[in-house]
């Protein structure tokens, strides 16, 4: 999917502000978009990235449930299926399990099923993994969990540019996309494009070039591969991290072309080691150009734990900037 993008003002805002601004535009252009979820009406959203929502569009297009995941997302399915274009705010991702059967039954598998007959065109969004000591029923990452059926596509953005328009593109896209954002990144300031502003749902950016390693990460990572990148420029060691915006599908071509220049690879991710993110990209990598590594895949992930509520166990739980760092200086 591409798209055209149109050089126009910038006004700097924080992540909530630039998910906002994309729903309302997409509102205000297609009458079929609506949202639906838990306080995303009267209480402005959970986050307030709905905040005055209701006000402008009314509740026949901005619906607050009960606290009945299973229940909302099925009829945010069934409107999808009729020719609507529904959003579907969880108020964490770990809520979204009680529904796993109607996103995974219906919503990833309709299309296949009815012989393309039947589009799914609806968007699931909300805060992904930990915030700060909300316990491991409140930190979950879904990426991998969800990246593993066949059927959606997966992003998470980064910076508030990047939120705009990967947003505006999940909604206008025909099939299930789940946008993964972090609760403690919406109050993170960029600059963001005004009017028409889309991003291609499966193109990655490179966020700094280097020339002896690739790190490789996304979403709320990338604040401590940046440390660790500035930490390791003063040692003379050039990182380069590439922020994948897109899970699924991924955008191999940066991977492949990054690891050809640095021959040295290492991958973060919140989520586990076992099954995860970055053992996917390494056997990409292994795949399309084993031959340039010149150091063995070195993987920083959440340790093999559920998430403690302890502030001090979770800071050692999840990827921080001295495993990082460590991981730098290994495959070096």
């Amino acid at each position: 999917m591409g798209f055209i993008v149109y050089k126009m003002d910038e006004i700097e805002i924080d992540v909530r502000e630039a998910l906002r601004e994309a729903i309302d535009e997409e509102m205000e252009r297609d009458e079929s978009v609506f949202i639906i979820g838990e306080e995303v009406a009267q209480y402005n959203g959970a986050y307030k990235v709905t905040k005055g929502l209701l006000n402008k569009y009314g509740s026949g297009r901005v619906f607050d449930t009960p606290v009945s995941e299973c229940a909302f997302s099925g009829l945010a399915i069934g409107a999808a299926l009729t020719g609507l274009r529904p959003i579907v705010e969880f108020m964490s991702f770990n809520f979204s399990f009680v529904a796993f059967d109607q996103i995974v039954n219906n919503a990833f598998k309709l299309h296949y099923m009815s012989g393309g007959r039947f589009k799914v065109p609806i968007v699931f969004r909300g805060p992904n993994g930990a915030a700060a000591s909300v316990s491991c029923q409140h930190s979950h990452c879904v990426e991998s969990i969800y990246s593993n059926f066949p059927g959606c596509k997966v992003v998470a953005p980064y910076t508030p540019q990047d939120a705009k328009g990967l947003l505006k593109s999940a909604i206008r896209d025909d099939n299930p996309v789940f946008v993964l954002e972090n609760e403690l990144l919406y109050g993170m300031k960029g600059f963001v494009s005004q009017g028409e502003h889309l991003i291609a749902i499966g193109k990655g950016r490179i966020m700094k070039c280097g020339d002896d390693v690739t790190l490789i990460s996304y979403s709320r990572m990338l604040t401590f591969c940046q440390e660790a990148a500035d930490y390791m420029a003063k040692k003379g060691v050039s990182v380069e991290i590439i922020d994948l915006r897109t899970i699924k599908p991924l955008d191999v071509d940066i991977i492949v072309n990054s690891v050809k220049k640095t021959n040295r690879v290492v991958l973060v991710e919140e989520g586990h080691y076992f099954a995860g993110i970055c053992a996917e990209i390494a056997a990409t990598i292994c795949d399309c150009c084993f031959d340039y590594l010149d150091a063995p895949i070195a993987r920083v992930c959440q340790k093999e734990t559920p998430l403690p509520y302890s502030r001090a166990l979770e800071i050692e739980s999840i990827p921080n900037v001295m495993r990082i760092i460590q991981a730098i200086e290994g495959v070096i």
